[in-house]
């Protein structure tokens, strides 16, 4: 539980949990299964299936201590006792969650190692952000989720180095400008402050501009004191005065000035086209980004390879990029590169079959994270001498981060027939929540009334997070963020 376990019972069956500090009634959560421990740390374990703990253990072991030694000096003591995580099926309707003491996490992501460490990282982040200080109302989800992200970055830099940072920034960045072009600048969930009025579903704030939005501006408020270990130790102050209490945007940002009053008598906080009121109420992408040339030697060559594919003529670019090896690169760079293609599709059927001879069977080889896209340029390019890939990776991933885009994709071009037929043999594996949202996505355009897989009226339409159809505000395609 998202507690300090403190007795069990064994002649009862009885657990029995506290939790000395208070915290918000949605981090508290319970999990039960065939759960095994293993240490991997003085402070952490790992809680999972016996099929999975050999691996989460060999990929944890020893890092989440290193994460929370840097995240402790750069933000002061953690204060939660313990560092639990216990792995989940991949069915878990979201990837992580931050519950105290015990982070919640899809067993899905253990095939990604770089992406399991952002995740985690990320929720360690939490411990500070989110969970000791708490955003008071969810219209303000940025003060949990941006102060969140930047803090994981700080941490990544430390342990990781500056160009992996800014490697992940410009992914993640990239994923927010695609979500940009299909919400339009003016969306209202795409301010920091957004209002929860008639129309605006609370499940939608779980979105991009929360984490990237959000980050962007705390990471502009770090650059206007000069010096990001000055901002640490603002931030360090700020958790120390506001510790197991909620806030709101107000609380930060007046703290921010009065622990720089050079700043406060520059009247940063107005500056023309950067106010601080403009940052937090205004539609649209970040009104300033960060500086990420320090990872250029890791994304330059994702545009270089890029390039190759849409500038040079086809028969010169496979064999240039033939030379490329990119089993060597690092998932974010492989990501990015198929992420590129993505956003350029369709693409011409000769320039699609020369990806597919090129890469198809290394990329089947590799992570989720990466198949996900590569599986997505097959489908938006219709095509099918790869479809067979798509139907062994919906068969074998029952997460939404995974699921959701296939579908979608499958539904808005000429393979709905296919999807339909990949859904009937599934349906019974997945979590009741996918389920609904992918009968949503497969109903358009059916019929008045239609349902796939013959499941008439098991939805309450608006009442789980997820019950988004393709036509409602946000499209769930290219949006995969962890709590």
């Amino acid at each position: 539980m998202s507690a300090t376990q403190s007795t069990y019972v064994e002649e009862e069956g009885v657990y029995r949990f506290h939790m000395e500090h208070p915290v918000p009634a949605y981090l508290v959560a319970l999990v039960a299964g065939d759960l095994q421990p293993a240490d991997i740390g003085p402070r952490s374990r790992v809680w999972a299936e016996p099929c999975l703990l050999p691996t989460a253990t060999s990929k944890l072991s020893g890092a989440v201590e290193q994460w929370l030694s840097a995240a402790e000096r750069l933000y002061g003591p953690y204060l939660w006792g313990r560092y639990d995580i216990v792995f989940l099926p991949p069915s878990f309707p979201i990837v992580a969650m931050e519950n105290p003491c015990l982070t919640f996490i899809i067993s899905s992501i253990l095939e990604s190692d770089e992406f399991l460490v952002i995740d985690v990282i990320h929720e360690v982040a939490h411990s500070w952000f989110g969970n000791a200080v708490t955003n008071a109302t969810w219209e303000e989800m940025w003060l949990s989720e941006g102060l969140a992200t930047y803090a994981q970055r700080r941490i990544t830099t430390e342990t990781h180095g500056a160009a992996f940072t800014c490697l992940e920034t410009a992914f993640r960045l990239d994923a927010l400008h695609r979500q940009m072009k299909l919400l339009g600048e003016d969306s209202p969930v795409s301010k920091l402050q957004v209002k929860l009025e008639p129309g605006v579903n609370p499940s939608h704030l779980m979105n991009l501009f929360t984490y990237e939005k959000g980050y962007c501006f705390v990471y502009y408020l770090s650059q206007l004191c000069g010096d990001p270990q000055r901002f640490d130790d603002f931030l360090r102050a700020y958790v120390e005065k506001y510790k197991f209490t909620s806030v709101v945007a107000q609380d930060l940002l007046d703290s921010f000035l009065a622990f720089f009053p050079e700043l406060k008598e520059q009247s940063v906080d107005c500056r023309a086209g950067l106010e601080f009121e403009r940052w937090l109420n205004a539609t649209g992408p970040p009104l300033a980004e960060p500086d990420l040339s320090q990872g250029s030697s890791l994304t330059r060559p994702v545009e270089a390879l890029f390039q190759l594919w849409t500038a040079e003529p086809l028969e010169q670019a496979a064999a240039s990029a033939s030379a490329i090896d990119i089993s060597k690169w690092r998932t974010f760079q492989t990501a990015l590169f198929l992420d590129r293609l993505l956003d350029g599709s369709p693409l011409p059927q000769d320039v699609v079959m020369s990806l597919s001879k090129c890469y198809s069977s290394l990329l089947d080889s590799m992570n989720a994270e990466i198949r996900i896209r590569w599986l997505q340029i097959v489908v938006r390019n219709d095509y099918y001498p790869d479809l067979h890939r798509v139907r062994r990776f919906l068969e074998s991933q029952m997460s939404r981060m995974y699921t959701i885009p296939l579908y979608e994709d499958l539904c808005t071009g000429a393979l709905k027939s296919f999807a339909l037929e990949v859904f009937y043999q599934t349906q019974g594996r997945l979590h009741p929540n996918l389920r609904r949202t992918i009968q949503q996505i497969l109903s358009q355009g059916l019929g008045p009334g239609a349902e796939p897989g013959g499941a008439a009226a098991d939805s309450e339409p608006g009442l789980l997070l997820g019950d988004e159809a393709p036509s409602s505000a946000i499209s769930l395609r290219d949006v995969n963020v962890s709590a």
